[in-house]
């Protein structure tokens, strides 16, 4: 690897995202404030930054205490994937955890919004593509993960 290849490296940006479903297999989506650095306006996933000395696991953990109150018990990773966002080079790493619990425990700490939506429900709202993509990669994730056999 270059000096170049490296610096280009270190200036990525590193974000974490936590897709919680529920049994109806709908997704919950934060509803992006107006004045938002990234996605104003958006409807997104919950998550955030990476800090320099947090694994993604730590990272997941922490965002989602801070964003919504919740302590997610076993996130699950199933992706990661590159992204550009103004201009912004980054890193997206993906959890995903079943919630099964009262949704009123949830605490909204951040942005305009959330609800809990179908995959079909999402498609008048405003997302961007990638988040999309995120949403059917998931889709066929759980399907597949559901027909499967149980071992015993």
């Amino acid at each position: 690897m270059s000096i170049l290849s490296d610096i280009v490296f270190d200036m990525k940006l590193r974000v974490v995202v936590i897709i919680l479903y529920d049994s109806a297999k709908r997704f919950l989506l934060q509803h992006r404030s107006k004045d938002a650095r990234m996605m104003p306006d958006y409807w997104a996933f919950f998550g955030g930054q990476i800090d320099p000395h947090e694994t993604p696991e730590q990272a997941v953990q922490r965002e989602t205490f801070e964003e919504l109150r919740l302590r997610i018990k076993s996130p699950c990773f199933v992706r990661e994937q590159e992204f550009e966002e103004n201009d912004t080079l980054g890193q997206m790493y993906v959890f995903i955890e079943f919630f099964d619990a009262d949704k009123s425990i949830l605490k909204l700490q951040e942005g305009q919004g959330w609800g809990w939506f179908t995959k079909e429900q999402m498609a008048p709202l405003k997302m961007c593509q990638r988040d999309r993509e995120i949403i059917r990669f998931i889709d066929e994730f759980l399907e597949e993960k559901e027909s499967r056999p149980v071992l015993q």
